[in-house]
């Protein structure tokens, strides 16, 4: 009796060490529950789908790619959809699909800090972006302004840049790599039936709206996935450069025979479908840039194929300004000066004062002549931000944070402005010398069509805001640059 009472005290003074432990865990267990339930009880949506990405998020922790794949198919394939149905849960339940991209962001993070040899082939422009990261984290600490504007307009810059760090740093397998690629191409295949449905349905159901809300046009829904309102515009023109790029890759990978004729006569006319069912005038500027990336070196080395690509290229690209022209009712050269006037010269976009160009001398007016420092480090993020940040509501009507590019000037100023260019320049680069490194032909392919959808990515700085606002095109922006950060690692050289 005494020998198992001696036993027993033993065993209970060993495992006494661990008491805390247990009681730790359970008070934390309780104060979670009770956090979770008082979030339950506000009916925030917000907090609600933070809490939920949340708890998905860390169960994933051990499984990055399965959280790629939730952040590509929500991303890509629901949350530009719900706004169609459910505008006001469908905005706030995106802040869900962030968490998971944050909490990706913050795994790779964590492993490229203590995972010993996780950086060393880690490209340059990888660092220049997480420079960037933390360059708008201290400048906007330094011109604090409010919770909100801070919190909002992180989220909107960073979003999705977890796929980034991840594909650069994370474990991911070349099986996932290719499932990633079949999915993309299914992302571009499935524009067409909702872009159908978009025109059947939707569209004549907003040219009822036309006269009680100014500056609605009917035919902006016409958006496939990339987000759509009822009420508002949409996401074609994303809608469309995502396909753009998509016939890039398909066009790269038939030039080094790594696609048949056969398929690429297929795929090519359900992927550009799309195009012709909306009015997006932005295509007849970027299918011949692509073009024009894509067989620049075939130019000069072999004219006669680059002529027989650029005649195809210069093909849809007048089918496309045919029908977008044809669905106005102004005569041609109506429409050719007012697009002109909205963006080059001084009438403004929509109903904003300021168009894509004048919103540029605008900045450099107020910043240049009035706040040197801020033209150089700008007013912190969010602060352009139409109807929240604290510059924008200084000029309400104006629109200063219109595109990427003047967005960035007014929060970030020159330098982070700058620091976003170099990032794609050095990308550029990296993605040309690895090209010329390597002997896999559909390496070789997708290299190509990386610097060609590169060069759509740095015109858009100044066409639109989306690189820094629309969760989709985000995905296909960062998804670009990981692929070729994940492609530089794979071949081990800088």
């Amino acid at each position: 009796m005494a020998r198992t009472l001696a036993i027993s005290n033993r065993s209970f003074s060993s495992g006494a060490p661990g008491l805390p432990l247990i009681l730790g865990i359970v008070g934390v267990t309780i104060a979670l529950a009770v956090f979770f339930g008082l979030i339950a009880v506000t009916a925030n949506v917000i907090l609600m789908a933070l809490s939920v990405g949340l708890i998905v998020s860390v169960l994933l922790l051990a499984k990055p790619v399965w959280n790629i794949w939730l952040i590509l198919s929500l991303g890509l394939l629901v949350a530009g959809v719900l706004p169609i149905w459910l505008d006001f849960f469908a905005t706030k339940a995106v802040w869900g699909i962030s968490i998971l991209s944050f909490v990706l962001m913050a795994s790779a993070l964590f492993s490229s800090l203590a995972i010993p040899g996780t950086t060393r082939d880690t490209p340059v422009f990888v660092w220049v972006a997480l420079a960037f990261f933390f360059y708008v984290l201290i400048n906007s600490f330094a011109q604090w302004h409010s919770v909100n504007e801070f919190l909002s307009g992180f989220k909107r810059y960073f979003q999705m840049w977890g796929l980034l760090f991840a594909l650069c740093w994370l474990r991911i397998e070349e099986s996932d790599i290719r499932r990633w690629h079949v999915f993309i191409l299914l992302v571009a295949l499935v524009q067409l039936p909702f872009a159908i449905y978009e025109l059947i349905d939707l569209v004549p159901l907003r040219e009822g709206y036309v006269g009680s809300i100014p500056g609605l046009v009917p035919i902006d829904v016409v958006a496939g996935t990339f987000g759509s309102y009822l009420y508002q515009g949409g996401a074609n023109a994303e809608m469309a450069t995502f396909l753009i790029i998509v016939l890039a890759f398909l066009l790269a990978r038939r030039k080094e025979k790594q696609l048949s004729s056969a398929r690429l006569f297929l795929l090519v006319p359900l992927v550009m479908a799309p195009l012709f069912l909306g009015e997006t005038k932005v295509v007849v500027v970027l299918m011949p840039l692509m073009f024009l990336v894509l067989y620049r070196r075939e130019l000069i080395a072999r004219p006669h194929y680059a002529l027989l690509a650029l005649t195809m290229g210069l093909a849809l690209t007048l089918a496309a300004g045919y029908v977008y022209l044809g669905l106005s009712k102004k005569s041609i050269d109506q429409q050719v000066t007012d697009i002109l006037s909205y963006n080059i010269y001084e009438r403004g976009y929509g109903n904003l004062r300021l168009n894509r160009t004048t919103v540029l001398t605008f900045w450099a007016e107020q910043q240049g002549a009035h706040d040197p420092v801020s033209m150089v480090f700008g007013n912190g993020v969010g602060s352009a931000t139409l109807g929240s940040g604290h510059i924008a509501m200084r000029f309400p009507t104006y629109g200063i944070g219109l595109t990427t590019a003047s967005a960035l000037l007014w929060e970030m100023g020159g330098v982070g402005f700058g620091l976003f260019l170099l990032m794609l320049a050095l990308a550029w680069r990296n993605a040309g010398r690895l090209r010329q490194r390597v002997d896999d032909p559909l390496v070789r392919a997708d290299l190509a069509a990386i610097q060609a959808a590169i060069a759509i990515f740095i015109f858009y700085l100044f066409y639109r805001s989306s690189v820094l606002d629309i969760l989709g095109f985000q995905i296909v922006f960062i998804s670009v640059l990981g692929y070729l950060a994940w492609l530089n690692r794979r071949c081990g050289t800088k």
